[in-house]
């Protein structure tokens, strides 16, 4: 079913949650817009109080249209509830290319505050609620520089977790146990004194934050070890995973193009109305999409 697209006044809409945009990607949207037009309406919900709208997803474009002196804008109006609106806002958030880890971050985060569970979080953003909780907990205390070294891939978010437990001189002496004992390697040890250095001596923010209370129990070299071999062996399942998926792909699209070979499989899918594939299916068999 084709949505409905109507013109509605830019200034009748709210905008739910809004975004700091790059001014060198705006700009060029700007320029997308002036040169070819809107590619793809906004979406907006009908606000619960009032004639007006609730932005949804589009803001970019909608101050793009601003920018252009318009006063109307092409949206679709759907019917959702604003928790709904929210989540479809942090999905296409997500999808942003240029989404920087750390605003990542903090839209699970967001979410968590909203009420959402670690399960639910992670069925919404493709996270394991392993992870969503450890961002929860590290963003609950503030440590927006282990985050960033997280999704740099710099250390694991096991280990981060472990960090932001400790104080510095357990974290310290536990990081000389684990080398002395070879549990850890040597550049994952300096990789972490160095992460736990800038931590103490910047802050745990981007922009330093006020440190939380600290756990009673001490952080240890064993500890840290059994973080970093989680990390290890989620990483190798992982792996397996991802060779078992390749694996039953290549026998699919092989066991599909003998079929389509087969002239009395091909008859039968002309019969049933199927006279095409999928575009990423019909790629991998080098055709162009038409079996028949």
């Amino acid at each position: 079913m084709t949505p409905n697209i109507i013109d509605i006044s830019i200034a009748s809409i709210e905008v739910l949650n809004p975004r700091v945009r790059n001014r060198k990607v705006f700009e060029e949207l700007v320029e997308s817009i002036r040169a070819v037009g809107l590619k793809r309406p906004i979406m907006v919900r009908r606000s619960p109080i009032g004639q007006g709208f609730e932005l949804i997803c589009g803001q970019g474009r909608m101050e793009a249209f601003v920018k252009l002196g318009a006063t109307a804008i092409p949206a679709i109006v759907i019917e959702a509830t604003r928790d709904e609106c929210y989540v479809m806002s942090l999905v296409e958030n997500m999808a942003r290319r240029n989404l920087s880890p750390l605003e990542l971050i903090r839209e699970v985060g967001v979410l968590r505050q909203r009420g959402y569970s670690h399960t639910e979080i992670s069925r919404k953003v493709g996270f394991s609620p392993e992870y969503v909780w450890t961002i929860n907990f590290l963003l609950e205390k503030g440590e927006e520089r282990l985050l960033d070294s997280v999704e740099r891939g710099v250390i694991p978010h096991t280990i981060a977790a472990e960090i932001a437990r400790a104080d510095d001189a357990q974290v310290q002496r536990a990081l000389t146990e684990a080398y002395e004992a070879g549990s850890l390697p040597g550049a994952q040890v300096l990789a972490i004194r160095r992460i736990v250095d800038q931590r103490n001596l910047i802050g745990k923010g981007i922009k330093s934050v006020r440190s939380g209370p600290k756990r009673s129990q001490p952080t240890t070299a064993a500890a840290l070890v059994r973080a970093y071999q989680k990390e290890v062996e989620r990483q190798r399942l992982l792996v397996k995973k991802a060779t078992l998926t390749e694996g039953r792909l290549t026998f699919i699209v092989s066991a599909m193009g003998k079929l389509l070979a087969d002239e009395h499989f091909v008859t039968l899918l002309r019969a049933e109305g199927l006279a095409s594939l999928p575009h990423p299916v019909a790629q991998r068999l080098g055709i162009a999409g038409d079996p028949t």
